[in-house]
């Protein structure tokens, strides 16, 4: 078996150190859930594919990898192109990586022997993948289990392990999948660790952005400098997702960022900004938004629909432990932005009635939060048996089950001026009635807020991972404060 002493996946100066021993703990996690499981039978060996090294289009450019996520999470292996077996039973892991030509050593650089991956990442034994059929064969097994499952967030099947010979053994490809995923759903302390560097990181980086933002600038130097501090301050070669660089009407654009809209509007004095980023350090996440005006200050306009969605933040995280419904979290959000949009004269009347007819989701079309880990849309929103409820606003949410400790979850409630939306519900005498449309007239054009933090759920509420300001006069007073220390080359 491994050595007691685990090696650390570590990139130097003040990174984070994440001992292989997280990966062994999620390993045996997996042995435990697989043999709780009905249907498995003695000597099941899973085999899990890594990611694969592709190239752009029909070119020898290579695309910038990131290991698949479930293979990442059961080996926590940087490379690509490899292949993973744990015998259940007994919980024997072994890697299998590729045996490469020795023109690699000219172009790519060493290669290293087997004997260096098993030091690595911990494993019991490593073998070339060219070697998969005669390793697995004098396992004897009695049925490979290998992953096949639909995400609930994009739709997608995960891709299941393929390699030539698999057709010589048994394989069972439905019993691996609802495991793992109920495995990935709750957090080891290891895990939180690292959830919690990300954060941190990726916090500070908008902090930096808040120093930094001024009237004139594109939002995409906003986009290019907190990518410079994820990767210079906190190693993060990747971001967890586009970054989401919004300011003015753009606000208003959920996923604003894409190729179609590429973070390129120049800042105006007067924009509420919205920044959606974050940093992803050894493949684990963070997903953070502040929103804030480009010039330090707001409006009472501004303050009014930021100071809303920040009542709808603390009253849901306020709510959240163990045995609440995420379903209920979302229209806790979406009654207390009803409240607060009466307060300032842009809806009149019920919020009882106005939640009958699902206003909240002409103001807030997307769920209240998501499950976070290796991927940002974590995986174990929908497991079998959980439907997703096909309402308005709640059709949009990540996650319909009962709120667990360990899970990491963001909470990110919005209010949005979406013009097609306003437009629509003012057309449906069943919502018209409650809009002030002479006051809504006002907020044209405002764009939106967005406030999400990312919490991880503990046995009597919640531990807020994110820190960055928050009030308004929390906002101001450190936007307004030259402190150097938040230079983006310092």
């Amino acid at each position: 078996m491994a050595s007691s002493a685990q090696p650390v996946f570590w990139l130097g100066k003040d990174t984070l150190r994440v001992s292989a021993a997280l990966f062994a703990e999620n390993r045996r996690g997996l042995c435990r859930g697989l043999r709780a499981t009905d249907g498995l039978v003695p000597k099941s060996v899973v085999v899990l594919q890594g990611g694969e090294q592709t190239q752009r289009y029909c070119t020898d450019t290579d695309v910038l990898f990131r290991q698949e996520s479930f293979f990442h999470w059961t080996f926590g292996v940087t490379e690509a192109d490899c292949y993973g077996a744990i015998d259940v039973d007994s919980g024997k892991s072994i890697l299998f990586v590729p045996k490469l030509p020795d023109s690699y050593a000219t172009w790519m650089g060493e290669i290293f022997t087997k004997e260096h991956f098993k030091e690595k990442y911990a494993v019991d034994e490593v073998q070339y993948t060219c070697d998969i059929v005669d390793v697995l064969t004098k396992l004897t097994p009695a049925v490979l289990l290998t992953l096949r499952g639909k995400n609930t967030d994009s739709g997608s099947t995960c891709r299941e392990a393929s390699f030539d010979g698999i057709s010589g053994f048994q394989v069972n490809n439905t019993l691996l999948h609802p495991v793992i995923v109920e495995c990935r759903l709750i957090k080891n302390d290891m895990e939180l660790e690292v959830l919690r560097y990300t954060n941190r990181i990726s916090s500070e980086a908008h902090k930096m952005i808040m120093k930094n933002v001024k009237p004139g600038q594109k939002e995409y130097e906003m986009e290019s400098l907190f990518q410079h501090y994820c990767y210079t301050k906190g190693g993060m070669r990747h971001t967890s997702y586009t970054c989401i660089c919004g300011t003015g009407h753009n606000a208003s654009v959920l996923h604003y960022g894409h190729a179609g809209a590429p973070n390129d509007k120049l800042i105006m004095d007067g924009d509420m900004c919205l920044f959606d980023m974050g940093g992803e350090y050894y493949c684990y996440s963070s997903d953070i938004t502040c929103s804030f005006p480009a010039n330090g200050k707001f409006t009472p306009d501004q303050r009014a629909i930021y100071e809303a969605v920040l009542k709808s933040s603390t009253t849901v995280m306020a709510a959240i432990k163990p045995g609440v419904k995420w379903t209920d979290m979302h229209r806790l959000a979406d009654q207390v932005h009803l409240e607060e949009l009466v307060k300032i004269g842009i809806l009149n009347g019920s919020v009882e009635d106005m939640m009958k007819v699902f206003l909240g989701s002409v103001f807030m079309p997307h769920g209240l939060g998501h499950l976070l880990g290796i991927d940002v849309h974590d995986v174990g929103g929908y497991p079998e048996g959980v439907e997703r409820i096909d309402e308005p606003g709640l059709r949009s949410l990540r996650m319909g089950r009962l709120v667990q400790e360990r899970m990491v979850l963001t909470v990110e409630p919005g209010i949005y001026f979406i013009n097609h939306l306003l437009d629509q519900a003012l057309a449906n005498p069943a919502q018209s009635c409650f809009i002030n449309n002479q006051v809504l007239a006002r907020f044209r054009g405002f764009g939106g807020v967005r406030i999400e933090d990312d919490i991880a759920v503990t046995a009597t509420g919640m531990e807020l991972l994110t820190c960055v300001p928050r009030t308004v006069e929390e906002i101001e007073a450190f936007m307004a404060d030259s402190d150097k220390s938040f230079s983006p080359v310092a």
